[in-house]
């Protein structure tokens, strides 16, 4: 049968902290509790006034862990074409940072996009996430739609599944699909884990589809959604939780 935690004498009432991180008022997150929905440091907590650090501790509710250091944030761009994934440019180009002036956080960014392509990028000021989420051990997988030129044969998606060889070694996609095509041109969706530079561009360019357009619209669980181009959301408890989970945290 599951135990609660030790109690430690310092820290923060765990309602509290639920509630300051967004899950409900500090009854209804009492509520959580008493139904033990709520662990601490894997492990359910069975009873009402434990104080926890909310700096380091890890806090799920219903198996999803809760952002609770204090200031953690975590933000989707919608990176326009034409700016660069830097927070500084020395040649007074677009860049991210000239989007985020005015935040307080320090932000990094997670990935980055080329100035050509647009779509999904993801900030943070939580050290540890950014960390997991750009290593390539992790595999977060990455969602792209990228306008080619040429009607694309029957066997692609096999060819690009199967694996192709670039200069840098071989890359293959996790899933590929044929949104539409017209006139010469054709609009395709694939999703790959790799981060390596230009990766898409080279790929598609490699098997005779020179990109004309690409916006990347996911990484991992997190989706671009209607965010408008040079425009930021705060991502919401589930999608920082979902993230968390992608990444083993």
């Amino acid at each position: 049968m599951p135990t609660s935690p030790a109690r430690p004498e310092t820290g923060v009432r765990l309602q509290k902290v639920l509630a300051s991180a967004g899950i409900g008022s500090r009854r209804a997150c009492e509520e959580l509790i008493d139904e033990g929905r709520v662990e601490v440091d894997g492990q359910i907590v069975l009873e009402q006034g434990m104080r926890v650090d909310p700096e380091n501790a890890v806090i799920r509710v219903d198996g999803l862990r809760i952002p609770t250091a204090p200031g953690h944030v975590v933000l989707a761009l919608n990176k326009p074409r034409g700016v660069h994934s830097t927070m500084t440019d020395d040649r007074g180009r677009p860049c991210v940072g000239d989007i985020l002036k005015g935040r307080k956080e320090r932000l990094f960014h997670v990935g980055r996009l080329d100035a050509d392509t647009e779509g999904l990028l993801l900030l943070t000021n939580d050290g540890a996430l950014a960390q997991r989420l750009s290593h390539p051990s992790h595999g977060v997988p990455k969602t792209y739609l990228a306008q080619v030129r040429g009607t694309i044969e029957r066997d692609l998606g096999r060819r690009l599944r199967d694996g192709v060889e670039l200069a840098d070694g071989p890359v293959r996609v996790d899933r590929f699909r044929v949104v539409s095509s017209h006139q010469g041109k054709s609009l395709v969706e694939l999703v790959l884990h790799e981060g390596r530079k230009h990766i898409v561009r080279r790929l598609l360019a490699e098997v005779g589809h020179p990109v004309e357009a690409l916006v990347r619209t996911h990484v991992g669980p997190v989706s671009l959604g209607d965010t408008k181009p040079g425009r930021l959301r705060v991502l919401g408890l589930t999608e920082v939780g979902e993230l968390y989970r992608s990444v083993g945290m």
